[in-house]
């Protein structure tokens, strides 16, 4: 069973219910002292499970809605954007929006802890059980954050957390199925080719070095992962519980969440995003084939995992010497790599090929 994260703050707002629990990183442009502004996840040297990756549907969808609201600030989202905007359910649309708010903290409420295999049904499932009181919480720190009529419909919501509950969750659903569910085999392609990449570099060349390339706002200490933020630092003991790396589509730069009970998980800009992501594309090994060629499409795609020559060859239908040829070419263009396992010499995807896979 995960233990509580054991946090100390550094600097910005008390804890309690003015404390930021969603909060985004700055870009390095900007001017600040980045030994305050840092929250830094401090993981147990020997806990192997310390980082694990996830998806969050949730993310996804309340950063589409960020980005709805300002499209101007959004250029890899306006392919998505021109076939979006004209789907949107205006009133579903409204409410998330005034929950969401234009950027900085976002409820936790609307996006439960991301996992490998969470799917959009149950990240709404789970929003229409959420605990009530959290859920007022939550809304009481946007109201915090508001004012005028935002404010006091923030604070009616507040007053009526199973109302705001129900109605949060419907306009949830209705945002999903118009905006994001048409996409969602485009979008979720990116996130998991983003995660293979991740998880092979970790393995070829280290943890360190696979945090370090998350984003230039994050950095790997001694056992720790430093997230740079414009306004927050926190220190969190993580042993026990661990960190949550999640890549995000929609997303356009680093985010944490950090309070207690939530499992503390950091968002990062995936890879290979770019404005035509959500372009209706032909099946991976067509268009592979295309710029490779059929055989070494065939025997790109086998090797997402570990395989011998032989086992190439009967997984594509090749000649052992063919299938043997096509690796060769492949590893010269640093898309696959080799290391011998006992008598076996095995060849797998390097990242490179595995973005190239995942395309």
């Amino acid at each position: 069973m995960s233990t509580p994260c054991r946090v100390r703050r550094v600097s910005g707002r008390p804890r309690g219910r003015h404390a930021p629990s969603f909060v985004a990183a700055a870009p390095a442009h900007y001017g600040f002292d980045v030994h305050r502004n840092v929250v830094e996840f401090r993981l147990a040297p020997d806990d192997i499970s310390a980082i694990r990756f996830g998806v969050s549907p949730g993310h996804e969808l309340a950063h589409a809605v960020r980005v709805l609201g300002q499209p101007h600030y959004h250029p890899l989202q306006w392919g998505w954007l021109r076939r979006a905007r004209g789907q949107v359910p205006a009133r579903a649309f409204d409410l998330l929006r005034l929950l969401v708010g234009p950027d900085g903290y976002m409820p936790d409420f609307l996006t439960s802890t991301p996992g490998w295999d969470l799917t959009p049904e149950d990240e709404l499932a789970r929003l229409r059980d959420a605990d009530l009181v959290p859920l007022r919480v939550d809304l009481l720190k946007r109201v915090d954050r508001t004012s005028g009529t935002e404010q006091r419909l923030l604070r009616a919501l507040a007053d009526d957390p199973e109302h705001a509950r129900s109605t949060a969750a419907d306009a949830w659903e209705k945002c999903w199925d118009a905006l994001l569910a048409p996409y969602w085999p485009q979008l979720e392609r990116i996130l998991r080719a983003d995660v293979a990449v991740r998880t092979r570099r970790a393995t070829t060349d280290g943890l360190a070095a696979m945090v370090g390339t998350l984003h230039e706002a994050v950095s790997w200490a001694p056992h720790a992962v430093r997230v740079r933020l414009r306004l927050h630092g926190e220190i969190l003991d993580c042993a026990g519980s661990g960190l949550v790396l999640v890549p995000s589509v929609m997303a356009p730069r680093c985010a944490v969440v950090t309070e207690p009970p939530a499992q503390p998980t950091l968002f990062y800009p995936a890879l290979g995003v770019s404005e035509r992501w959500a372009d209706d594309r032909p099946p991976a090994a067509d268009a592979l084939a295309g710029l490779l060629g059929a055989g070494r499409a065939s025997v790109l795609l086998a090797v997402g995992a570990p395989l011998s020559t032989s086992e190439v060859a009967t997984a594509c239908g090749l000649a052992v010497s063919t299938a043997s040829h096509h690796l060769s070419l492949l590893s010269a263009a640093r898309l696959v790599d080799a290391r011998r396992d006992g008598a076996r010499v095995l060849h797998v995807r390097t990242p490179l090929g595995e973005a190239l896979a995942g395309m």
